[in-house]
């Protein structure tokens, strides 16, 4: 079955090059190129990813990427911006997006991105749950919740505490996480892993989760439990 992408660039080039490049990648393409346009096509297709600039007229990316996360069930959401600042990086990720590329970028970077977003739903897929303390991981419901309180991640922020909870009191190499996050690390710098670390961390905090991501300089990153 084809996979479908809606991708939502306002400049016409930009976006030609997009939609050629995923369609000889073999996916389905769409495009639009405000919000507006962006929501409609949602409520008619059921698209599996969605590729979305920041700089939109009207509608930000951000408003967008927060709108699709509420309305389109199980989509993946990847964001492309201009910005390289940590504010904008994590105002994406808390509006529900998965991923995100800075512009200019080289194709087979985004290609790569998107094959590691198809591939997560099938991480961890014959197991229920993870329990550690009080940090309860719902694999199928893709919830986690701390003592009755909800934490919100996007998808690679779930993916990433699921694989370090999977491998609790384990030191998990940089690389294994980068392996199985985002596929081949041809195309993505590693750094990206202690960014994402660094959110999950932030988040973990703001619930006063009973567990801490700790690092192991030179070698990756382990989940321990918080003694009560």
């Amino acid at each position: 079955m084809d996979l479908r992408i809606l991708v939502v660039e306002d400049e016409p080039e930009m976006a030609a090059l997009l939609a050629r490049g995923l369609r000889h990648e073999g996916y389905v393409v769409d495009l639009a190129d405000n919000g507006i346009d962006a929501i409609t096509l949602s409520n008619g297709e059921p698209y599996d990813i969605a590729v979305l600039d920041v700089m939109l007229p009207g509608m930000s990316g951000f408003e967008l990427c927060r709108r699709l996360r509420e309305q389109v069930q199980g989509i993946a959401i990847l964001l492309l911006t201009a910005r390289d600042a940590v504010d904008d990086r994590i105002r994406g990720l808390d509006a529900g997006a998965d991923d995100y590329l800075t512009k200019p970028f080289a194709f087979a970077e985004l290609a790569a991105r998107l094959r590691a977003l198809r591939r997560r739903d099938s991480i961890g897929a014959t197991r229920l749950d993870l329990d550690v303390g009080s940090l309860h991981i719902d694999l199928i419901r893709r919830e986690i919740t701390c003592a009755g309180r909800q934490l919100r991640l996007s998808r690679t922020e779930f993916d990433l505490l699921r694989l370090l909870a999977d491998n609790v009191d384990r030191v998990v190499p940089r690389a294994d996480i980068l392996e199985s996050l985002w596929g081949s690390a041809d195309h993505i710098d590693a750094n990206i892993v202690d960014q994402y670390v660094s959110y999950v961390r932030r988040k973990l905090d703001a619930v006063e989760a009973p567990v801490r991501i700790t690092t192991s300089r030179g070698v990756g990153f382990q989940l321990v439990a918080i003694p009560s």
